[in-house]
């Protein structure tokens, strides 16, 4: 009697520890999930982290520029700033704007990666940006120009050019090497505008061109004169020059004229035509005599 007691025991024992394990292993993974779940405070946290500031790129000068130059397409290059952060005046970076920009003049120094500070600059087509950008007792002189002639789109403001002066020798007792000459009239000139926009070439994003018709160049009052008569003898072409020309070396540039016999070494080997002058001696009114001269 006493042995089946102490069964039924050990088995209720068994039972109920067989029971408690199944329930601590049924309800552990609800306590899991329940502590995962973020509380209403924490949710709260979440949703109101900050979002990363917006960003904006600004046009800025691609290297150090001195006050009073015209602005290159190589000088305008652009610098990602907060879009709470802009600098004021700063210039947004869109192809329209970099295209406003190219000739537009310096008031002051800047330097590089500084922003392009829409009030600190005059841009082609304000009132007095002509005036402001020559230099004391200088002029401003108009070329006209073709597609060729104008080194077909590669001249911007700011560069410095040479102009050449090509003509023709109506003069049939020359010889043909000698009828056509080439000679520089003006060298160093700094270019201030092309065509009337005063800049030249594609806007970013065109599918064409813009062909210079005009060029207008920096040059002091007799240098002016020379190039219009110069305009009025022949047809003039521009040749752009290093950017790092010396003075010195400018000076020492030669002056004298190219014929087409120094180009052309067929056209050197044609001489002149002998010349034959004939004098004719009369004496009275029935008797003459001719004298030829080489």
């Amino acid at each position: 009697m006493v042995l089946r007691i102490v069964l039924f025991a050990m088995m209720a024992l068994g039972l109920g520890g067989f029971g408690i394990i199944a329930w601590v292993s049924t309800n552990r993974p609800a306590q899991a999930v329940a502590s995962a779940e973020p509380t209403p405070e924490a949710a709260m946290v979440v949703a109101e982290a900050p979002k990363p500031a917006a960003k904006v790129h600004v046009l800025v000068a691609g290297r150090a520029v001195r006050a009073g130059s015209l602005l290159k397409p190589e000088e305008i290059t652009a610098r990602e700033y907060p879009e709470n952060g802009m600098p004021e005046g700063a210039t947004v970076d869109t192809p329209a704007n970099r295209y406003s920009l190219v000739g537009a003049m310096v008031r002051r120094p800047v330097a590089s990666g500084d922003p392009l500070i829409a009030g600190e600059m005059m841009r082609p087509g304000d009132h007095g940006f002509l005036a402001a950008v020559l230099a004391p007792g200088m002029r401003a002189v108009t070329i006209g120009v073709d597609a060729v002639s104008g080194t077909a789109g590669l001249i911007w403001p700011g560069d410095r050019v040479d102009v050449i002066m090509t003509q023709a020798i109506e003069d049939p007792s020359l010889p043909l090497g000698r009828r056509v000459a080439a000679e520089t009239v003006q060298r160093n000139a700094r270019v201030i505008a092309i065509d009337q926009q005063l800049v030249q070439g594609a806007m970013p994003g065109g599918s064409e061109g813009i062909t210079a018709r005009t060029v207008t160049i920096e040059v002091s009052g007799d240098q002016a004169q020379r190039i219009q008569v110069a305009a009025r003898i022949g047809r003039l072409s521009l040749s752009v020059r290093s950017s790092d020309t010396s003075e010195s070396l400018v000076a020492s540039d030669a002056t004298n004229a190219v014929f087409a016999s120094d180009v052309s070494s067929a056209l050197a080997r044609q001489t002149l035509p002998a010349r034959i002058d004939v004098m004719r001696v009369h004496s009275g009114t029935s008797e003459s005599k001719e004298y030829k001269f080489k």
